[in-house]
């Protein structure tokens, strides 16, 4: 990777507020598929020039997303979209949800082993991305592609579709105070 590429991306776009708690969850998709990018970057630039200091730098913004905004954003699911159309969706989107918190597991799981092999590469280790760990950060990144699209298309819309503005405005509230916000 040459001096004037870069790994992180300077272009994040700013987030919605709180009062915006769909519009939250769908930027939030947007920072997961730019650390996913990320991610392949910080892969590309490992096998080219080592686990030098930008990689370094690049697989802690990797981990630091996925260890602390992507798990609030989880159970901002869990929480409010999830309950809500299981208890008053249609069969089939009772169905993708279903699914969902199926994924939502397998995520977890996927990320411990990622996670590693990221630690690994913060610490300046190149040898940490191997085949299996290739492997592992392909399953790993594979599974959020059919997650987000069905979110985003069946998930978000139904779910808000349902919610009035006062239990909008509640949910907002909450997600807020479970970060400690002002």
């Amino acid at each position: 990777m040459n001096a004037t590429v870069r790994l992180t991306d300077p272009n994040s776009a700013a987030a919605p507020t709180f009062a915006q708690p769909f519009e939250m969850l769908e930027a939030c998709h947007e920072r997961v598929h730019r650390s996913l990018d990320l991610l392949a970057r910080l892969r590309a630039h490992v096998a080219t020039q080592g686990a030098d200091e930008q990689a370094r730098q690049a697989a802690h913004d990797v981990l630091r997303y996925f260890d602390v905004a992507a798990p609030h954003h989880h159970l901002d699911e869990e929480l409010h979209v999830f309950p809500l159309l299981l208890a008053r969706g249609t069969p089939a989107t009772v169905a993708v949800v279903e699914r969902l918190q199926v994924e939502h597991r397998q995520m977890e799981i996927r990320w411990q082993t990622a996670r590693i092999v990221l630690e690994a590469l913060a610490a300046g280790h190149r040898s940490a991305l191997d085949a299996p760990a290739d492997a592992a950060l392909d399953a790993f990144v594979e599974l959020y592609a059919d997650h987000v699209r069905a979110e985003e298309d069946i998930v978000y819309p139904e779910g808000e579709a349902l919610l009035d503005a006062q239990a909008l405005a509640a949910m907002g509230d909450e997600m807020r105070r479970r970060r400690g916000a002002a």
